[in-house]
């Protein structure tokens, strides 16, 4: 150690490395320790302490005390890495305290007292660190450090304390913290403690300190503000405190107090403080609403009442009059408002609340009050009437009638026994709910105002309605007892309504159904009700006894015997009755209740004392079904004496009929009777009794029904010969169906004949025999009836129907005899299902359907088709579709297409037919087609024959069709035949092009192919100079001096003198020009002279007529000038004749003309100043250059 510490330090911690040391440790630190060896000391520590072991406790403190002592920013550094967790923590914290490492020795203090002496030195410390260290001591501890901390130096460490209560006073506690800023007299601390969490807290302790520490604080605007956001404080400690703080500004207080309705105390406060401008400032800019509740607070304090008028009459009509009358009221200060009152009602006011106020002083003064409670239409009546109630119940009830207030009516009269008005209410108010209201069970004064509506009300009253809603309101509470008395009140008391008829019946009926004890009472006693109604009603309410006494009283003898019957069920005694009344109808009553009873022979003996056979039907009922036949024929007996009804001799036979007696029955239908036999012998058939049925049928000669019977007898010889007679179709249908299903066919085919005539039958028939597989039999049936005079379509139809299905090689000879009798589109049907196509085409065409019979011929055309046929029904067909098709059908099929085109012509149209011929290629095949219809003059049938001539180079036929039909693309032509390799075709085009306007090209074409006579013509026909000018030059250029020559003829009209004088002068051919210069000079000099004899003529007149202006038509002549447009050709020059303007002219002036350039000055037209010509002339007078005509005006000075 003493000669190498460092290879000491090795050894030493070789000899510690193991798990189990060489040596004692703690001998080896005494040895660093004894040669002051600290640091390497600490080495040997550090790595022999490395696994924190607990038995190693003192060795670490050593290791921490000995570097705390001599190398304290070790000792941090150790502590800092948390390496050792063993040593004595109390020492080495007073150590780190000694050496200045608060932060550790906070950090190790467990004890009060060394946290305290450390934290206090906040200077020393960070203090982000000290405030999270507060999070890590128990809550007594850390108030007592925040105690210490303000102890110690408050002004350096409020804001640091401030902040540890803000993050922590959750856990620390709210009221310990205030407590201890307070100790301190901290109200700066608290303010801003309290600052930070009151905008998050709802402790209202928390939000009075906050306003208290503010207050204190002179922070006026933030305790404005709290008071009036904050709605957590509790307002009763509040507003003591700010009462308390006698603030300069009573603003907080003012709020408060309005916000949470100390109101009044706010007044007390501000009056007794002489502080009555803030009540003004409060009532007139904070909340004019409370004005109320101001004047009850400035009442309390006896204030004058000048200053309480004032103060109502500056915030007037911003408060609530019900509020302010009622605060008035509480003190018995009411009359205060009274002038006010009868100001503001002056003025028009009609708020309820003000006139409730006017009649409160009236009442409480006595001063006229029912009036104005009757009079006045703006109080409240419930209002005004509960101020009545404890004053005056008659003013209640007054004010409450006035407004309607029923139940408000009827509580006052209830509860100051008031029963007469509110029956007298209630008789007069006519409201049924109301009246159920009042008669409720719950209503314990119900008894009293019964006795009133009985006594009083109902007996002052004279309305009937009254009256009428009274009883419906004691009828509706289900009050029968008082209902009985109330009506024995009316009725029984010579009333006015004793006579009533209705309140009779109701006293009655109330009683049946109240008190049955009484009806019979109330049946003697009154006489004026309804006698039936209220015998149905007591029969209905089991009350026989009484309805018989009423029809006894009445004398309706039959209805009393019916409830005799009926309800009392009592026959003996209806039995004696009927003996005592001896009735007819009481007979009849009781015959009908016995026959009801199956008391038949009863019945009978009932209906022959009573003599009466009008209830025969009953009885044959009766009889039938109980198979009394016997019985029956004695009571039918009786009837046919009293009288011979059909109806009874009827039932008689029946009866007979049925008891087998055939003897008798024959005797007796053949005696003198009125009985239906027919209908007897139905009865007979229907029921089996054919024997009876037969004499029966005999007797009224009914054959059909006879022959019905006979077949059910099985003799159809008889039966064919009765149908014969009847001749009737629904017989010959029974007898004929007998006979098929019986197979006795001809009998059968006879029956039929007489069927089948008639059309509705026919189907039935059919039906039958189809049903059961006789075709063959059905057909000969039909092919017997077509020769009868009576036969019908149907007979026709159905047979070609059966010849499609069973037999159709007949069904096209039957189609061409009989096609119109049939009904061809049922038969049409038959035979598309058979598949019979020609048939079918047939009856198509008879039918009239021709594009139906088109169509099948082209879908089935081996079957079908027929060329004649086929080119008639097209022809005809609606649907011009069709044609194009066929068209098509004829392309597929080869035949002769021209033929149909020429049929169809005239439906088709053109132009399709030629662009489907055209998309078909076969547009030569159908040149015949488009020659015939070329005489429409259509565009694509022009075009198309135009082409097929082109194509077979006949230009004869193509310049008659371009001459004589012109509908067509003559452009697109010409194109296409002036490349065409022959001449004549070129000729054509030169031709085309002239006709379109197109000369230029016309004539280079003419020139191309040396057509020059068409050259010059097309030339002379374009009527342009220029294109004639043109073409001269080029007989000049190419040296055709004769087209030269012949040119100057035949374009004669358009050439200029001038122009063709310089072209025969520069190429020496003025002899061959002299002829047409010699017609030039004769013409010129025929219009001198007659310019010269105009002008003479002018002169003549000049002396006779007056001066007028200038005028061609509505245009001046000087407007006109030299661009006015070139008259037609013919005139020289490009005049056809002398021009309008050459007539005799006014306005003092004379014509002239010479030649000029085609432009002059505007000045020689206009200027008034004499001009010479010669001074205008420019470049173009120069020779060979064409001029222009200019007509000018000549003054008759001479001068231009």
């Amino acid at each position: 150690m003493r000669i190498s510490p460092e290879q000491g330090l090795q050894f030493s911690q070789m000899l510690v490395q193991d798990e189990e040391p060489l040596a004692n440790i703690k001998q080896i630190v005494d040895i660093f320790m004894e040669n002051n060896l600290i640091q390497q000391c600490t080495s040997f520590l550090l790595d022999a302490l490395k696994n924190n072991r607990p038995a190693e406790g003192l060795l670490q403190t050593w290791l921490l005390e000995m570097n705390l002592v001599h190398a304290p920013q070790v000792a941090d550094s150790i502590l800092g890495n948390q390496m050792f967790t063993h040593y004595d923590r109390a020492h080495i914290a007073q150590l780190c305290e000694k050496a200045g490492l608060l932060q550790q020795a906070l950090e190790h203090y467990t004890d009060l007292s060394g946290i305290k002496r450390a934290v206090v030195h906040t200077h020393l410390l960070n203090h982000e660190w000290l405030v999270n260290f507060f999070g890590s001591l128990s809550v007594e501890d850390s108030v007592e450090c925040l105690r210490a901390m303000l102890s110690a130096n408050i002004r350096q460490n409020l804001q640091l304390c401030v902040q540890v209560a803000s993050k922590y006073h959750e856990q620390l506690g709210m009221q310990a913290l205030v407590e201890l800023f307070e100790s301190f007299k901290s109200y700066e601390g608290l303010f801003y403690f309290l600052g930070s969490i009151v905008n998050f807290s709802q402790d209202p302790d928390v939000h009075l300190k906050y306003i208290q520490a503010a207050c204190r604080t002179g922070q006026i605007k933030e305790v404005e503000r709290i008071c009036q956001e904050s709605s957590c404080y509790n307002p009763e400690h509040v507003k003591n405190f700010l009462k308390e703080a006698k603030l300069t500004d009573q603003l907080p207080l003012i709020i408060v107090c309005d916000r949470f309705g100390f109101v009044h105390d706010l007044v007390l406060y501000l009056y007794r403080n002489n502080l009555q401008r803030y009540i003004e400032i409060y009532v007139q800019k904070v909340n004019p609403s409370q004005t109320p509740a101001v004047v009850a607070g400035l009442l309390d304090v006896d204030c004058s009442e000048e200053v309480i008028k004032h103060l109502i009459m500056a915030v007037r009509g911003q408060f609530s009059t019900d509020e302010l009358v009622a605060e008035v009221e509480k003190r018995n200060r009411l009359k205060l408002l009274l002038p006010w009152l009868e100001s503001w009602i002056q003025e028009g006011c009609e708020e309820p609340a003000t006139h409730n106020a006017l009649a409160k002083i009236y009442i409480d003064s006595t001063n006229s009050p029912k009036c104005f409670l009757r009079e006045n239409a703006y109080y409240d009546s419930s209002m005004v009437g509960r101020y009545c109630e404890k004053r005056d119940p008659h003013l209640a009830c007054v004010a409450y009638e006035r407004g309607q207030c029923d139940l408000e009516l009827i509580k006052v009269c209830n509860e100051n026994s008031l029963f007469k008005s509110e029956a007298r209410y209630l008789v007069r108010r006519k409201d049924p709910e109301l009246w159920a209201h009042v008669l409720e069970e719950t209503n314990p004064s119900r008894r009293q105002l019964i006795d009133q509506v009985v006594q009083t009300a109902l007996s002052e009253t004279r309305y009937p309605e009254e009256v009428s809603v009274t009883v419906k309101a004691f009828m509706t509470a289900d009050l029968p007892h008082e209902l009985i008395e109330l009506l024995e009140k009316i009725v029984l008391d010579n009333s006015v309504f004793s006579e009533h008829r209705n309140l009779q019946n109701l006293l009655i009926l109330t009683a049946i159904e109240a008190d049955r004890t009484r009806v019979m009472e109330y049946i003697s006693r009154l006489d004026n009700y309804d006698a039936l109604d209220i015998a149905s009603i007591a029969i209905s309410s089991a009350l026989y006894e009484e309805a018989f006494a009423v029809f006894c009283k009445f004398d309706v003898n039959a209805s009393a015997v019916q409830v005799l019957i009926e309800h009392i069920g009592n026959l003996d005694r209806a039995y004696e009755f009927a003996e005592r009344c001896n009735e007819p109808a009481v007979w009849s009553q009781l015959a009908r209740a016995q026959l009801q009873k199956d008391l038949v022979k009863e019945a009978i003996n009932s209906y022959i004392r009573r003599d009466d056979p009008s209830s025969y039907l009953e009885v044959v009922q009766a009889a039938s079904r109980n198979n009394n036949w016997e019985d029956l024929v004695k009571f039918l007996q009786m009837a046919r004496k009293k009288g011979r009804e059909s109806h009874v001799e009827t039932e008689l036979i029946f009866a007979l009929a049925k008891t087998s007696c055939l003897s008798e029955l024959e005797d007796y239908i053949n005696a003198p009777n009125n009985a239906h036999i027919q209908q007897v012998g139905d009865r007979c058939y229907e029921e089996g009794m054919y024997e009876a049925a037969e004499l029966l049928y005999s007797s009224v000669s009914n054959f059909a029904r006879l022959a019905s019977t006979l077949v059910h007898l099985g003799e159809y010889q008889a039966a064919v010969d009765n149908s014969r007679k009847a001749n009737s179709t629904r017989t010959w249908k029974e007898v004929c169906f007998a006979c098929v299903d019986g197979q006795e066919f001809p009998l059968a085919q006879l029956c039929g004949l007489h069927i089948v005539i008639h059309a509705d039958e026919l189907e039935e028939l059919m039906c039958y025999y189809q049903d059961r597989g006789y075709f063959e039999e059905l057909i000969l049936l039909l092919e017997a009836a077509l020769g009868l005079e009576q036969a019908h379509m149907g007979m026709f139809t159905e047979l070609a129907i059966l010849y499609s299905k069973f037999k159709p090689q007949k069904m096209l000879e039957h189609l061409e005899l009989f096609w119109s009798r049939v009904n061809i589109p049922k038969v049409l049907k038959a035979a598309e299902q058979a598949h019979l196509w020609a048939e079918l085409v047939f009856l198509y065409d008879k039918y009239e359907e021709y594009d139906n019979a088109a169509l099948t011929m082209m879908s089935h055309p081996t079957e079908a088709w027929k060329g004649g046929q086929f080119k008639d029904i097209i022809t005809k067909v609606a649907n011009v579709e069709l044609c194009y098709r066929a068209l098509q059908f004829y392309l597929d099929y080869k035949p002769l297409l021209n033929d149909l085109l020429l049929v169809l012509s005239s439906r088709l149209d053109h132009t399709r037919t030629v662009s489907f011929f055209s998309k078909a290629g076969q547009l030569p095949l159908v040149k015949p087609y488009l020659q015939s219809v070329q005489s429409h003059n259509n565009k694509s049938v022009n075009e198309a024959l135009n082409h097929l001539l082109t194509e077979e180079e006949d230009y004869q036929g193509l310049r008659a069709s371009i001459d004589a039909y012109d509908n067509f693309d003559n452009i697109s032509l010409a194109q296409r035949l002036e490349k065409h390799q022959l001449m004549e075709f070129r000729r054509i085009a030169a031709y085309l092009y002239k006709g379109n306007n197109q000369w230029a090209h016309s004539v280079e074409l003419c020139k191309k192919d040396h057509l020059y006579k068409d050259a010059m013509q097309h030339a002379t026909e374009s009527q342009d100079a220029e294109l004639a000018q043109k073409l001269l030059q080029w007989f000049l250029e190419e040296g055709k001096r004769e087209c030269f020559t012949a040119s100057l003829f035949t374009c004669y009209d358009l050439l200029r003198p001038d122009v063709v004088l310089e072209l025969a002068w520069r190429h020496n051919l003025m002899n061959l020009a002299m002829p047409y210069f010699i017609q030039v000079m004769r013409e010129y000099l025929s219009k001198v002279d007659k310019l010269d004899a105009l002008e003479s003529l002018c002169k003549q007149e000049e002396h006779v007529t007056e001066p007028a202006p200038l005028m061609f038509g509505q245009q001046l002549m000087l407007t006109a000038g030299p661009a006015a447009a070139p008259a037609p050709a013919s005139f020289p020059f490009g005049y056809a004749a002398a021009p309008a303007f050459l007539q005799p002219l006014m306005y003092n002036f004379r014509l002239s003309w010479a030649l000029c350039p085609p432009t002059l000055p505007a000045e020689l037209l206009t200027s008034p100043r004499s001009m010479s010509l010669q001074q205008h002339r420019g470049p173009q007078w120069e020779a060979g250059t064409p001029g222009r005509h200019l007509f000018l005006l000549k003054p008759n000075d001479g001068n231009l």
